[in-house]
């Protein structure tokens, strides 16, 4: 081919590319100078933001975003391999997040493509993103990418404006009806002047059995700069030693081990080793080819999560590859899988790391309700009425299961014990997501009213997703009734209509895991007993039949 023929190609390509954004997201961002009015603002595209902006769905409704990529843990974070529980094929997901699910496997042709042992579902983060922009596009949003919220304007009980700034260092004005915060650090709240709490509780405020002694709000979880690799013989394409090697090296330390000294889990790379889940290189495989690395070797705590030094940390995640390709323990003997390849492309950056860290926990709000362990964790509660599930919530807007996964946080010397404590299935209370005193603001991710402990719960891919759109529903419920969150939730009767319209739109509020997404009595069942606040049958999940 020759040289000028190429030139054109380029040339062609950059502007399909540049038509394709267009048709994407064809809004054109605000005039400058302008103040913009619109019913929803929502700050950070993160999976929950999205999934806010679909429970939002045919309002005027922005998302702002400050990374090329929206979509959070599951496309610019890297973790596309989805954190599910065991019944999230037939319930437990938004009708919105199966629709999600079944677009990426329409996309491959196959149920589980990265088939990764970890999840159901493992795919590569631009086909996540490729779906996500597909929703939000159907939803009528428009996104604002690579800007953020950087001041909020309050008069008493209500934010009356959001000041945006953009990569140029421009501004934009909103006067938004209703914000949502759906960024990972929950980062509306100082800007607000909303209560949070952040790091780690005290036993003595929340009563958990696995809270610390004296609150920590340094004592936050680690953080991940993810990075994906595929396995070519013969590999020239090694990276060089990243700085402070040694001393992570030592320090992490980097291993194949997964658990701590107490129960530890020591993987081999392409081999299946007793008492772990399977071999590393497939653990989180986003096609059969590539491995998406997210591991105890590449989770940064070397400071708490809102004086991150992410240069340090990228160094840290390089250094575990870098440990891999040279000194990692390989199955047939030696060290090192020089094999291992860094695959830039597929996390869209120039150093091959995740566009964004994968933030497991920030700034939690000072809610109507705080979810507490207790609520949570098996045979831990007292006030469920069921000992099926976890403790039930009159003004539940939604659903999730996962047990509490909490990562090495910072100051911490070993793996924490709270780790993989089990829960039952448990609620979404519509009070954990409305702040105390302000009238238009709802969280709509992972910085909903949690405790350092449920966190590790309620942060979680589908939760996210179920909190997010359930979020962007109840602004828009709020907006169409002229009503506030809180004066929806004291409502019995409009609560009662809210929840009613979430089951319609495919949200379920209560835990039958045999009611089909079909059934006659998908509204009626889950209505009567988050009224009654006991199911049909307390020691069973099921509906009709003994299902646990």
């Amino acid at each position: 081919m020759t040289q000028p023929v190429s030139r054109l190609l380029i040339t062609f390509a950059l502007l399909v590319a540049q038509i394709g954004a267009q048709i994407a997201f064809p809004y054109p961002p605000p005039s400058p100078g302008n103040t913009t009015p619109c019913d929803i603002l929502i700050a950070g595209g993160t999976f929950g933001g999205v999934a806010a902006a679909v429970g939002a769905s045919g309002l005027d409704t922005w998302v702002i975003e400050d990374s090329d990529w929206i979509g959070g843990q599951v496309t610019s974070q890297g973790v596309s391999p989805l954190d599910e529980h065991r019944f999230i094929e037939t319930f437990g997901g938004t009708f919105a997040y199966d629709t999600f699910r079944k677009r990426i496997r329409d996309h491959y042709g196959e149920k589980n493509p990265g088939r990764g042992w970890v999840s159901r579902l493992c795919f590569e983060p631009r086909i996540g993103l490729k779906v996500l922009e597909q929703l939000a596009r159907e939803s009528r949003t428009k996104v604002l990418l690579n800007a953020r919220v950087t001041a909020i304007t309050r008069q008493a009980e209500k934010i009356t404006s959001a000041t945006v700034t953009l990569k140029d260092g421009s501004t934009r004005v909103f006067k938004p009806k209703f914000i949502l915060d759906a960024t990972d650090l929950g980062d509306i709240y100082p800007l607000a002047g909303i209560p949070f709490r952040i790091g780690s509780d005290a036993k003595a405020d929340t009563g958990e059995p696995h809270a610390d002694t004296v609150a920590n709000p340094r004592r936050t979880q680690s953080f991940t700069y993810c990075f994906a690799v595929d396995f070519v013989k013969g590999n020239k394409e090694l990276i060089n030693k990243p700085r402070d090697y040694e001393r992570n090296r030592d320090n992490q330390p980097y291993s194949l081990s997964i658990g701590g000294a107490e129960r530890p889990q020591v993987y081999r790379v392409f081999e299946h080793a007793k008492g772990t889940g399977g071999p590393f290189w497939t653990y989180r495989t986003l096609t059969p080819d590539i491995a998406m690395i997210n591991w105890p070797g590449n989770d940064y705590r070397g400071t708490e999560v809102l004086l991150a030094n992410h240069d340090d940390a990228k160094n840290l995640a390089l250094g575990f590859l870098y440990w891999l390709q040279n000194e990692c323990p390989r199955d047939d003997g030696g060290r090192g899988y020089p094999e291992m390849r860094l695959r830039k492309d597929v996390m869209g950056t120039e150093d091959g790391l995740s566009m964004r860290p994968y933030y497991r926990e920030g700034r939690r709000l000072k809610a109507m309700t705080t979810i507490v362990e207790q609520d949570i964790v098996a045979g831990a509660h007292s006030s469920s009425g069921s000992s099926a599930r976890a403790a039930l919530f009159a003004d539940s807007v939604g659903v999730g299961y996962y047990p509490i996964d909490i990562h090495v946080c910072h100051g911490d010397t070993k793996e924490e014990h709270s780790s993989g404590l089990p829960t039952k299935p448990f609620q979404i209370p519509l009070g954990s997501l409305i702040p105390i005193g302000v009238t238009n603001v709802l969280a709509a991710g992972k910085s909903l009213g949690v405790t350092h402990v449920t966190n590790g719960s309620y942060r979680l891919h589908p939760v996210e997703w179920n909190t997010g759109e359930s979020a962007g529903r109840t602004a828009r419920f709020c907006i169409d009734k002229q009503k506030s969150p809180i004066e929806v939730r004291a409502n019995p009767a409009l609560m009662q209509e809210l929840q009613r319209s979430l089951l319609t739109d495919g949200v379920p509020i209560f835990w039958y895991v045999d009611l089909k997404r079909d059934s006659a009595d998908w509204i009626e069942a889950q209505m009567t007993a988050v009224k009654s606040g006991t199911a049909v049958d307390p020691t069973s999940l099921g509906l009709k039949a003994k299902v646990q």
